[in-house]
């Protein structure tokens, strides 16, 4: 009875971080370059019952003794474009092709951005990112494109960090900030050609995005770089720079209300199962007992 106690008491703990998943989801609905967030839950291992009788052990089934939510799961999937109109303003428009190792054929990725090849091999669609750096020099990653330039001429991100070249440099404007203009590929343009200046934002692609850790304000880290495969994008990247406009959340609102009402519903099944207990243990110990 004590471990029921304990498997809907877990049940609870794991639909209550579901629930605070989807809520953050909801509240990030309309963030510029917010990448959805999907709970993972896994079950504790199971417990083999057997019975004895006779001197001989005879199996009787397994049993699982509970769920908890491993782990959250960052959704890099594209999101939609919104014109604004401003200069400081950039967005990133990518299909980055992979060729399968086995056959030698593009990959055609599922919804998620997630192919399993023959072997069992799970791939996932590498993604780009602008590139950006901390106080201490650390390189961050964001999809967020909206950008500021200060009083010295350094582009920063909208969480105050510095825009780096495709040099891995600060980047630093020194002609007429309001003549700014960029290509699709990220070139700064010189105002006066209109030719690539020599400049280029430093876009990162990241072979292995699920190497990547969330760290708020819409930027992520890679605790490894060489396990997340990133390299500065070249010529031959399917992808492109938009100025202008900014990428929206790739929230899918439909999907997460459903993810919101299912996490409660089974909070309140657990929890109906724990109140069944606590009833069940005090007829025990005020009825049974007393006989």
């Amino acid at each position: 009875m004590i471990r029921g106690l304990y498997t809907a008491a877990a049940g609870m703990v794991t639909q209550q971080r579901r629930h605070d998943t989807a809520t953050q989801n909801i509240a990030n609905m309309n963030t510029t370059g917010y990448k959805q967030v999907d709970s993972v839950s896994h079950a504790f291992p199971d417990v083999l019952i057997s019975a004895m009788s006779g001197g001989t052990t005879k199996q009787v089934g397994r049993l699982n003794t509970g769920v908890f939510a491993e782990q959250s799961i960052s959704q890099y999937l594209q999101g939609d474009l919104i014109e604004s109109g401003k200069p400081y303003d950039f967005a990133l428009s990518t299909d980055l092709l992979v060729q399968d190792p086995a056959t030698g054929e593009n990959i055609v990725f599922d919804g998620s951005g997630k192919y399993v090849n023959a072997d069992g091999e799970v791939i996932y669609r590498p993604q780009a990112f602008f590139t950006v750096q901390d106080n201490e020099g650390n390189n961050l990653y964001t999809r967020n494109g909206s950008f500021t330039v200060n009083a010295a001429g350094e582009v920063l991100s909208s969480g105050g960090f510095k825009v780096l070249d495709a040099a891995g440099n600060p980047l630093v404007l020194t002609e007429p900030q309001d003549n700014l203009k960029v290509d699709g590929q990220g070139n700064l343009l010189d105002p006066a050609t209109g030719l690539p200046s020599g400049t280029k934002l430093g876009i990162s692609v990241i072979t292995k995005p699920q190497e990547l850790v969330r760290d708020g304000n819409g930027v992520f880290h890679a605790d490894d770089a060489d396990a997340a495969e990133i390299r500065y994008a070249d010529a031959g990247d399917n992808l492109q720079v938009r100025q202008g406009y900014l990428e929206g959340s790739n929230v899918d609102a439909t999907q997460v209300t459903v993810d919101l009402n299912a996490a409660y519903r089974a909070y309140e099944a657990n929890q109906k199962v724990i109140q069944f207990y606590d009833t069940s243990l005090q007829k025990t110990v005020n009825e049974v007992g007393r006989v």
